[in-house]
């Protein structure tokens, strides 16, 4: 992969060096990816890699993205779900993080968020405030998901789903739904289904270049799928899923309104999964639900369907865990971040 004039490795390391110790790692995340940096590269975003070891073993680190403020008065550094390090390791935790307030000071960041992929809990909460951070109450990624174990065999995956979702799936195929792999030329027709399905359900979407880019490097490298549920050669619904080590994520999602009884998302997940699983993927991550603990989402999902209570009553389906993370927090790197950070609340 081809690194942006602009962007500063430190230490000379190569984003292939960096990205198999991401994918190996206990932490990594796809979002922690070089090609992540090179796909935001593209939408006002500049990145730098930010490691500690040495240039052909790293040890921990954290890919920084940095968003330039008006007329050139500085930037904002966030760590999207890292950095990469073993959070039971205090002096590398400290390490890793005084390097990222080093290169973002450098970059003339006015505050440094971090969204971690941490539980949320007591413990990570007294964890992160002692490191000098501060819990926001923005949210970038989705706070809670649901995680499906993916490295059982297919029939006990499918056990292990509601009665409903498995039936759904098999009459996907009985009501003729086939499900074909597309490729970066297909991106005009996803980004279709995805304007359907943004004005039906009243969310925003990324435009047709985002998308495109993404699939131009994910795909080649093997670490996404585009995938269309068509009824008689007809599109009918598409996802974009990424993969990384062990892990996978279900990114984006769109459906038309026609053919919605012949349950061509169900289709769509469960062939997901299946690439997943193929590439020895052992976790399928659905990818954000309402953020509430699972005794409260299972009360309110029973008396509401509106937002994202209905995307988690499809995703509930899938027999994963709800995962809930400690969610943005931030550090103010400059005198009058506090005041600017109010005025962004209003």
């Amino acid at each position: 992969m081809t690194v942006p004039s602009h962007v500063a490795v430190q230490a000379q390391l190569s984003p292939q060096t960096w990205d198999a110790f991401v994918a190996g790692h206990p932490q990594g995340h796809i979002l922690q990816t070089s090609g992540w940096g090179c796909l935001k590269a593209g939408f006002g975003w500049d990145w730098e890699i930010v490691a500690l070891g040495d240039a052909l073993a790293p040890t921990a680190g954290a890919l920084v993205l940095y968003r330039r403020l008006p007329l050139n008065s500085g930037a904002l550094a966030y760590v999207p779900r890292g950095p990469v390090v073993d959070w039971g390791d205090e002096a590398a935790v400290r390490e890793v993080l005084e390097a990222v307030e080093r290169a973002a000071r450098r970059q003339r960041a006015w505050a440094l968020w971090m969204e971690p992929e941490r539980p949320s809990m007591p413990e990570t909460r007294q964890q992160l405030q002692g490191l000098g951070l501060r819990h926001s109450s923005r949210i970038i990624q989705p706070s809670s998901t649901i995680a499906v174990d993916i490295a059982p065999d297919e029939k006990t995956i499918l056990a292990r789903m509601k009665q409903k979702t498995r039936y759904n799936i098999r009459l996907s195929v009985r009501k003729g739904v086939t499900v074909r792999a597309g490729g970066v030329e297909d991106s005009p027709l996803f980004y279709t289904l995805m304007t359907e399905t943004g004005g039906r359900d009243d969310f925003g979407i990324h435009n047709e270049a985002y998308y495109r880019r993404a699939l131009e490097i994910f795909l080649p490298a093997g670490q996404s799928t585009l995938l269309f549920a068509e009824v008689a050669g007809e599109p009918v619904a598409a996802l974009v899923a990424f993969a990384l080590g062990e892990r996978a994520w279900y990114f984006y999602g769109a459906s038309s309104s026609r053919h919605r009884s012949k349950m061509p998302t169900y289709a769509l997940q469960w062939e997901a999964i299946r690439w997943a699983k193929a590439r020895g993927c052992t976790t399928y991550d659905l990818w954000g639900i309402p953020d509430a603990d699972e005794t409260t989402l299972e009360a309110e999902f029973k008396e509401r369907s509106d937002g994202l209570w209905g995307v988690y009553r499809f995703k509930r389906g899938f027999g994963g865990q709800v995962l809930r993370y400690t969610g943005l927090w931030e550090k103010s790197l400059h005198p009058l971040y506090p005041l600017a950070a109010r005025l962004l609340r209003r």
